[in-house]
């Protein structure tokens, strides 16, 4: 009887279950939805970060020259043309790599065919051209050999630099030429912008006229005598101009010192510190055919409120065929310039150099004589064998030249002894 009963209630609950089971799925489950497509995502990119700084590259060079050995060989018979190119190959590297360059035009291009030396220096056209393709961007044009053709020989170097397409700073055509922005010229470097000017000791004995003072700035008073009584009035009027601009800085060219000394003269310290008080940020000197030194310095304004400017005393010859003892030692300067573009404030904030060596073959090598040589390169390929333009007494030279140079700039300035690789190598012969 038990038996019975549990298979009985076993029937009647599978049955209750499969009636629950056929039921639930038509009426218990919910009805199955499509899901509609969604739209695509839109991406929005990540905002450019807002540039904080600028930073740049000043290239400086010394004192463009052309005596006549440089002249003669830039000479080339076979064209009838002149061609500075193989001098500048190896400094046009760093030039070029530079954001601006800059350095001293110290001839005239009053025009051939009747070409000259020392001491009255006119030079081929071909040397503006020359220098633009190796880097330069500005040059100064007040120097003591200004006015060695006259004035229609430094009128007509300015034309020659406009058609090479040189700015130019320090001397002018006309009244308006030097009213404008009282003779000053701004560059771009790098995103920086940089007041130029220029100015002259004197002109070798020679002296403009009244009528044509604007063509020449000259910063002694007693420039034709003396050279012992810096305009005053006349610096501190620009630099006053030059700040009214409101460049990020300001760059004072400066052709002064005692030719062939390694030491600044008084005249230039005290020249310098004047310069930097009244609002020079940057001193770039030239004129004693040799390297001097360079450095910060620190003035006190007319406000008592002292400020900091960086000084170049002298980078000696860029290209010359001078053959006395030292003059034949340069660098290119090169100067970090860096902006904070939040405070506005704009700063050197680095400073190195690269030593060169002017290499005269003589006159009776085969080729061209006269090469502006890297001087770690140039030694660096000697000593592996693969230079024969480096003889063994070229190579004591260029020992002697870079001993010398890190003695007047300083050792810790010299690019390479940071690491750095040479962007030129020597010529082979």
């Amino acid at each position: 009887m038990l038996m019975k009963k549990t298979a009985a209630a076993v029937l009647a609950a599978a049955l209750a279950l499969s009636l629950l089971s056929g039921c639930g799925t038509q009426a218990d489950e919910p009805p199955v939805q499509t899901a509609s497509p969604s739209p695509s995502a839109t991406v929005t990119p990540e905002p450019e970060p807002t540039p904080t700084e600028v930073t740049a590259t000043l290239a400086v060079a010394g004192d463009a020259m052309s005596h006549m050995p440089v002249t003669n060989d830039a000479y080339d018979e076979a064209s009838g043309e002149y061609d500075y190119s193989h001098m500048f190959q190896y400094a046009a590297p760093y030039l070029t790599q530079a954001d601006y360059a800059v350095a001293n035009l110290e001839t005239t291009l009053a025009g051939g065919p009747n070409y000259s030396g020392y001491p009255n220096f006119n030079s081929p056209d071909a040397l503006a051209y020359g220098l633009k393709e190796a880097g330069i961007d500005l040059l100064s044009t007040a120097n003591n050999h200004t006015k060695d053709k006259g004035y229609d020989g430094i009128f007509r170097t300015l034309d020659v630099l406009d058609e090479a397409g040189l700015a130019h700073v320090g001397t002018y055509r006309t009244q308006e030429e030097r009213d404008a922005n009282h003779g000053i010229v701004v560059a771009d470097v790098g995103g920086i912008s940089v007041a130029f000017l220029s100015y002259t000791y004197g002109l070798n004995g020679y002296t403009v006229s009244e009528d044509k003072a604007f063509c020449v700035n000259l910063f002694n008073l007693d420039y034709a005598t003396t050279i012992s009584q810096p305009d005053y009035d006349l610096l501190a009027a620009d630099l006053e101009a030059a700040q009214a601009l409101g460049t990020d800085l300001v760059a004072v060219m400066i052709h002064w010192g005692i030719e062939y000394w390694n030491d600044p003269s008084v005249h230039q310290t005290s020249l310098a510190e004047f310069l930097v008080a009244n609002g020079a940020d940057l001193v770039l000197g030239g004129h004693p055919h040799v390297l001097q030194p360079y450095g910060f310095v620190t003035a006190e304004d007319g406000q008592g409120q002292s400020r900091t400017g960086f000084v170049c005393y002298s980078l000696g010859n860029f290209i010359s065929s001078q053959t006395k003892e030292r003059t034949e030692t340069t660098a290119i300067l090169r100067l970090t310039l860096h902006k904070d573009l939040l405070s506005g404030e704009t700063t050197v904030s680095g400073v190195d150099y690269v030593p060169f060596y002017m290499l005269n073959r003589g006159s009776g090598c085969s080729g061209d004589q006269f090469y502006l040589l890297d001087t770690h390169a140039a030694m660096a390929e000697y000593e592996a064998g693969s230079s024969e333009l480096v003889t063994d007494s070229v190579y004591a030279a260029l020992s002697k030249s870079l001993e010398h140079a890190h003695a007047i700039l300083g050792e810790e300035g010299d690019a390479f002894l940071s690491g750095e690789e040479p962007a030129a190598s020597a010529p082979a012969a």
